[in-house]
Formats: C-alpha cells, structure tokens, sequence
C-alpha cells in the first residue's frame, strides 16, 4: 500500500468520524458548557474554537502552538496566552490530556470518555509518526504489583520507539 493510498484512507476516515459524530461533539460541547458553569467558568468562543481544534485533530497530538495557528485562522483576535489559559483549563477540568512524547514539546489529546487509563503511543523515530494503540495489555502486571507492594495504581504511560511501516 502507497503512502498516498494510505493517506487518503486516513483522511476519509477523519471526514467520515467527523461528519457522522457531529451530535456526539455538540453533546459533548453542552456537558462542558455545564462543567464549565458549575466552575464559575463560560464556554466562551475562543474556548469553543479551541476544543473544536482539538476534536477535529483528534490523533494528531498537536502542541500549543500549532493548536493556536488553527484556532487563529477561525478567531484572528485570539492570542497565544488565551489558548495556553485555555488548554490549561481543559486539562484541569481532564476534559483533555497532556502528554509528553520526549520531543521538548508538550501534547495535546482529547480525553475520551473520560478515560482512566492513557492509551499508549508508538513513536517513529524516522518520520514522527506518532500511532495509537488502544490496548491494554498491562492490567495483570498492574494487578501483581498493586498486591506485592499495596500499591494503588491510577493510570500508566507506555511509549515506544521505533521505525513504523511506512519508514522500512
């Protein structure tokens, strides 16, 4: 399969997600409206033009500055220290996630469904590449030490290294 096949994929399936999920995400902007409000907090524009930047990228593990070239194109008014108020905000409501994927860069990630558990990311060193793995494959090592050191396990981050398909 071509890099140009696969990306075409790709991207229909963005489209697709995106078109067919539109209530979900109108949904999940009146829940937030609501988080929001009971914090005192209003879902503002700029704070809706940022989270929609986050959702319509959802995989793409965008950093802050590119986050606010997006929602700059949609508010020419908004400024940097707006959309870092507001990913900080979001992240401390855990309706997003910080992560860090050792590239001296602080990531952004939609926290679906409020998620317990991190999903673990497969990193190419080649290209960037950055692919999601949605298994969890550590449930039993987390149960053996939750019980050798009565240790209560909230979450953990797996990351990998490597050369993905599309690199070899």
């Amino acid at each position: 399969m071509t890099k140009t096949y696969l990306y075409i994929i790709l991207l229909f399936e963005k489209y697709y997600y995106l078109r067919n999920e539109g209530e979900i995400v109108e949904d999940l902007l009146e829940g937030l409206k609501e988080k929001l409000k009971q914090k005192g907090y209003k879902l503002t524009p700029q704070r809706r033009a940022t989270l929609n930047i986050i959702l319509e990228n959802q995989g793409e593990h965008l950093n802050t500055e590119e986050i606010y070239g997006l929602v700059k194109e949609r508010c020419p008014e908004i400024g940097l220290a707006t959309v870092y108020r507001t990913l900080q905000l979001l992240d401390e409501m855990q309706i997003i996630s910080k992560i860090n994927l050792d590239d001296g860069c602080i990531r952004y990630e939609f926290n679906a469904d409020g998620d317990e558990h991190q999903h673990h990311h497969l990193i190419c060193q080649k290209c960037g590449n950055i692919i999601e793995v949605e298994l969890d494959l550590l449930e039993h090592l987390e149960e053996e030490i939750e019980t050798i050191h009565d240790f209560e396990i909230k979450d953990h981050k797996v990351k990998f290294f490597g050369i993905c398909s599309m690199c070899k």
